[in-house]
């Protein structure tokens, strides 16, 4: 009863705040100071850091550290610059923003829970570099987090009699979770909204097609040739193979029908994309259109529908447990809410915080620098929003498609795989990058810490992206 309570009166208080916020303005960020800052970097450093120095208070709490940053800007951002203002940048990141996000996360989470890849799977380096081949090709056509999700279990599951999984993890990440989606609109946010700004759908993939073999090429060798290395360990098959049908003949699927809503999801979204419609809804300043609306909507009975005909024994195979969807989604709670200051100083362009870096990316002619776009996009990519900052870059290059897609056709691929490649970088680089983390910690691999992974990243992506800058721009 409590708890209800406290709902209704979290209800009330927000309805309250709406005729407020209606009237609220955007806040300029060159108007802010990178102070404001502080409590994005203090989620980000409680993720980086809190696991290693107190893993069972951060088990724990996760959630209430991340509300307590949420909270720390909130409150002095509504005391500064007025509730009404506040009040507009919340009602933002929630509707326009963090719903709509863990909404598709959450369809595709419990679709692919509910297909079960079944069949004699065992983690050799041939079969590992096979996954993460096919999954490479998938991520950009049912997008890097739909390909993720339906992979990464019985990745993990085939490597379960081994001693050494964490970098069979790690490079999934690098490979599935990003570089695979980086040829077409539906595999990572930055190109669909580029799709909706005008590049047509096949430009990415003619323009950086060669970048990106390149990259997943090279990423495969490499980890071939550490598997194989593993592989030979003594002791690296250390145990029976746990899985209880691994001997059971070929290869086949269980829960089959979650196929068919994943090809629902993924028409969903390319449908909000091109559908244009002018009835529309404001909330709070925030506008919400029907095919956004229809899309989420959709994305909710589908994910209502897998639970509904998926089988139990398909769940319990697949060991499937919203811990892993409840650790993203309050932890991307935290960084929606308090990124909002962050993307407006990086909004204001060479007017705000960030100008330096936006002003670095042109030359002294005025014309862009593709390898500097390369560079700017990706290094924010790491650890802001990739979306977002993909459109402030795609503005500041001029924001025109036809342009871009000609004349600055070099700047444009230089925007679009930054964002994608390098959103490898850490593990809230790409939505997918945390949740694969999840997924694996909760079959029990145990992986590195936000600095160790970050190891793993700068020593083989960062000279792999110097390459790719001298090669390609």
């Amino acid at each position: 009863m409590g708890w209800m309570k406290a709902r209704r009166l979290c209800a009330l208080a927000l309805l309250g705040l709406l005729p407020l916020m209606a009237g609220a303005a955007e806040v300029d960020g060159s108007q802010l100071a990178p102070w404001w800052g502080v409590p994005f970097a203090g989620v980000l450093l409680s993720i980086a850091v809190l696991p290693m120095l107190a893993p069972m208070v951060w088990h724990h709490h996760y959630g209430k550290i991340t509300a307590g940053w949420a909270l720390a800007f909130f409150v002095p951002f509504g005391l500064s610059f007025g509730w009404a203002s506040a009040g507009q940048g919340l009602v933002h990141a929630l509707v326009a923003e963090y719903l709509p996000f863990v909404i598709l996360l959450t369809a595709l989470f419990t679709v692919a829970g509910g297909i079960y890849i079944r069949g004699n799977l065992r983690g050799t380096p041939v079969l590992n570099t096979g996954i993460l081949a096919v999954g490479a090709v998938l991520a950009s056509f049912m997008g890097t987090t739909g390909a993720s999700m339906l992979l990464i279990r019985p990745l993990i599951r085939a490597n379960d009699d081994r001693k050494h999984v964490a970098h069979v993890v790690i490079f999934f990440i690098f490979i599935v979770s990003n570089a695979g989606g980086s040829l077409t609109p539906l595999g990572d946010p930055p190109l669909f909204l580029g799709f909706l700004k005008g590049v047509t759908f096949f430009w990415t993939a003619q323009h950086v097609i060669f970048e990106t073999l390149f990259l997943v090429a090279v990423l495969l060798a490499l980890f071939f040739a550490l598997d194989s290395w593993y592989f030979r360990q003594a002791g690296e098959i250390n145990r029976t193979d746990p899985t209880p049908d691994s001997g059971r003949g070929g290869l086949g699927f269980d829960g089959k029908l979650n196929f068919v809503l994943l090809a629902v999801i993924v028409g969903l979204v390319l449908l909000s994309g091109v559908w244009q419609s002018d009835i529309r809804w404001e909330i709070a300043g925030t506008v919400v259109d029907l095919p956004s609306l229809v899309r989420d909507v959709g994305m909710v009975a589908v994910t209502m529908i897998s639970m509904a005909i998926t089988p139990h024994a398909v769940h319990e195979a697949n060991q499937f447990s919203w811990g892993p969807m409840q650790e993203v989604a309050k932890l991307f709670a935290g960084i929606f809410l308090t990124i909002i200051p962050v993307i407006a100083m990086l909004r204001a362009g060479v007017h705000g915080p960030f100008g330096p870096i936006v002003a670095a990316v042109t030359g002294a002619d005025g014309q862009p620098i593709p390898a500097m776009y390369f560079w700017a996009s990706g290094a924010l990519s790491s650890v802001l929003d990739n979306a977002p900052t993909y459109l402030v870059f795609f503005n500041t290059a001029g924001g025109d498609a036809a342009t871009l897609m000609s004349t600055y056709a070099a700047t444009l691929a230089a925007i679009s795989i930054g964002s994608v490649f390098m959103g490898a970088n850490t593990y809230i680089g790409n939505a997918p990058n945390l949740m694969v983390k999840s997924i694996a910690e909760d079959r029990g691999v145990k992986m590195p810490s936000f600095f160790g992974y970050m190891l793993w990243s700068c020593g083989i992506l960062v000279p792999l992206f110097i390459v790719i800058t001298w090669l390609f721009f």
